[in-house]
């Protein structure tokens, strides 16, 4: 005799604000990428950076700051956007790639690693490390991928050196906007502003913890913002910097003021070269009191749910380590290169470049506390013991 079992249903997605208020906002797992608020359909959650917090609230206060009204009604949009809500990692990799990451996968899956170059020399000027990112938001927008890209830019022409989020649409936008920042911009909230003019298909230029935002989005069906967050380019980051950096150690500890500051990069330590052409090195770890609060428990170092993850890391200078993670994102590389808007060479060739990514990645997987999803420390190993300190004689 035989029996017909009934076939199973997915069990309905019922967290709410109130679930991600505790078990994210207020835990240390929040890292700012405002993918909840540009998903809430109520708009009824803002983005506060006072004090560099870079976290939503709430705009009604009739519940309390954990309460929704809309939430209690059956709304879920503010969870199912999140990517670091509950079992986020594996419900991405499971999306986008259709398994989980394997244990010693500590940068994530990836289909190639290369390193690549723009071969328009302008891009590679102002860009970073080879001008990488520009390249590919040009091609996607002259040849009709995209409509428009959330990016950073620094406010007040760069004076100030405080990054905001923004909107390109052309290749002096996109001029305009190249560099790395290394203090936090949530870049998801130029969304409201691009779809206000008409942009339907968007790049997303962001660090791991925005740029798993797109996915998590898809992979839980969180709505159109979503499915308008067509191509999405990572950035490799350790951590970003409170935007008090600037005056409570660049200028009081080495006396570098905003306004001399013309580009930063990291590079083991901060390399600084200021308006009148002078270059500096300061310590990195002296700046690591400065590490921004959302950055503290981060597990992704390598963009891991991006259509294309890119890094400076490497030793060879303007060739950006680049890693190709979806499908939409070879077939991104692969056009780019037949049609001579990319250069590339294995990644092997920068054997340091790999070996670094991943040691980043498996000490930003450290990070991630016990206490949370064990998702994102599997296979992580344990850090190596410290040598003990020879006693002295007697």
């Amino acid at each position: 005799m035989t029996t017909t079992q009934e076939p199973r249903t997915a069990e309905r997605w019922k967290s709410e604000w109130a679930d991600l208020y505790n078990e994210v906002v207020t835990s240390g797992l929040c890292t700012g990428c405002a993918a909840c608020i540009v998903a809430c359909p109520h708009d009824v959650l803002g983005y506060d950076t006072v004090g560099g917090a870079y976290r939503p609230f709430h705009l009604e206060e009739e519940l309390g700051p954990g309460g929704c009204g809309h939430g209690l009604r059956g709304c879920t949009s503010c969870t199912r956007a999140c990517p670091r809500f509950r079992n986020w990692e594996n419900e991405a990799d499971t999306f986008l790639f259709g398994r989980p990451r394997l244990p010693e996968e500590q940068s994530g899956i990836a289909r190639s690693v290369v390193l690549a170059r723009a071969t328009d020399a302008e891009l590679v000027s102002a860009g970073q490390d080879g001008g990488v990112v520009s390249a590919i938001l040009l091609w996607a927008l002259e040849h009709d991928r995209i409509d428009a890209a959330l990016v950073s830019v620094l406010a007040d022409d760069g004076a100030g050196w405080h990054a905001v989020p923004a909107v390109v649409r052309t290749r002096a936008e996109i001029l305009g906007a190249a560099g790395s920042r290394y203090t936090y911009s949530a870049n998801t909230l130029a969304y409201g502003e691009a779809v206000a003019g008409g942009a339907e298909r968007l790049a997303l230029v962001g660090m791991g913890c925005q740029a798993s935002a797109p996915v998590v989005m898809r992979a839980r069906k969180a709505g159109k913002v979503g499915r308008r967050l067509a191509l999405s380019i990572g950035l490799m980051c350790s951590k970003t910097f409170n935007d008090s950096i600037f005056e409570e150690f660049f200028e009081a500890q080495y006396g570098l003021t905003r306004a001399e500051i013309a580009k930063i990069n990291i590079k083991g330590v901060f390399q600084i070269w200021c308006h009148d052409g002078s270059y500096h090195e300061v310590p990195l770890k002296e700046g690591h009191a400065w590490t921004r609060e959302g950055c503290k428990s981060c597990p992704d170092f390598a963009a891991e749910h991006a259509d294309i993850s890119t890094g400076g890391i490497g030793a060879l200078a303007d060739w950006t380590l680049t890693v190709v993670r979806s499908e939409l994102g070879q077939e991104v590389l692969d056009e780019m290169v037949a049609g001579g808007a990319l250069e590339v060479r294995p990644g092997e060739d920068d054997p340091g470049a790999l070996a670094l990514m991943g040691r980043l990645s498996v000490v930003s997987r450290r990070r991630w506390p016990v206490s949370a999803d064990p998702g994102p420390r599997l296979g992580v190993p344990p850090p190596k013991a410290a040598a003990p300190v020879p006693s002295s004689p007697a």
